[in-house]
């Protein structure tokens, strides 16, 4: 057991103003996709169908899919692709998505981690129940945060996404202090076998360095100001919780996702 604790910092900037437009766009979105579904069959849905579409399309909003502000990605650009497609887990059947908002150099987020996270991995993501993104939020006063999200991209565009980060959350003692941190993830790369040419290419990459930028810009715009933070189907978990409210929560949205 151990108690609530997060990380709380700098990262979600926006300006009062921009963060109400942010808010109309995504009830926009949310509403639109209702209609959507009116155009189509002619009726109001029953309540459990609703909620099912306006949980999937809170889901598309904050994973960035729909409505959101990420870089452009041309057809061509294979190493942002990879990097992105490769820190997603779980089956493309599973009902719920869980959105998994971290900074490696945060110290609830290593707690949960190490504490909690093997057990959802085993209990929901192994067995198809749950899809999980890792979704990048590297607060201001953790410097070596962005460094080690974009080396976490770079190992993902080699197949080695969560291999890397339980090799960062691991070791952030060794590293969350140093004034170069490039030494380090060359290291773990070589451990974990990465080729070094392409490792060192994807670093130097603006297209890398942009995603996790874009994950911080999605992820506070619905709502993360914390890590490690926690979206859940429709539920927003904040804080290094215990495996058994993250039962309650996931067994929740599980059953809300059956067809009724």
């Amino acid at each position: 057991m151990f108690e609530l604790f997060w990380c709380r910092g700098s990262s979600r900037a926006s300006p009062k103003k921009d963060r109400q437009h942010q808010n109309t766009n995504r009830r926009f979105i949310l509403r639109t996709m209702t209609y959507q579904l009116l155009n189509r069959t002619h009726r109001w849905p029953d309540r459990s169908t609703a909620r099912r579409i306006l949980t999937r399309a809170a889901l598309l909003v904050a994973a960035g899919l729909i409505g959101g502000t990420a870089p452009a990605q041309s057809a061509s650009d294979a190493l942002s692709a990879a990097a992105d497609k490769g820190r997603i887990l779980g089956s493309e059947k599973a009902t719920v998505w869980m959105l998994v908002v971290s900074d490696f150099q945060c110290p609830y987020c290593k707690v949960w981690h190490e504490q909690t996270w093997a057990a959802i991995r085993n209990e929901y993501v192994t067995t198809g129940k749950i899809r999980v993104a890792f979704m990048h939020f590297p607060l201001g006063q953790h410097p070596n945060a962005r460094p080690m999200a974009i080396a976490a991209m770079c190992a993902s565009a080699q197949g080695k996404f969560w291999p890397m980060t339980e090799s960062l959350f691991k070791a952030q003692d060794r590293w969350k202090d140093l004034k170069d941190s490039r030494p380090f993830t060359d290291s773990v790369g070589k451990t974990l076998s990465l080729d070094a040419t392409k490792l060192k290419a994807c670093m130097d990459a603006p297209s890398v360095a942009k995603l996790v930028e874009a994950d911080r810009m999605r992820m506070a715009r619905v709502g993360a100001e914390s890590t490690p933070t926690f979206f859940i189907g429709s539920r927003k978990l904040a804080g290094a919780q215990t495996i058994v409210e993250f039962r309650k929560a996931i067994d929740a949205e599980l059953a809300a996702a059956k067809p009724r």
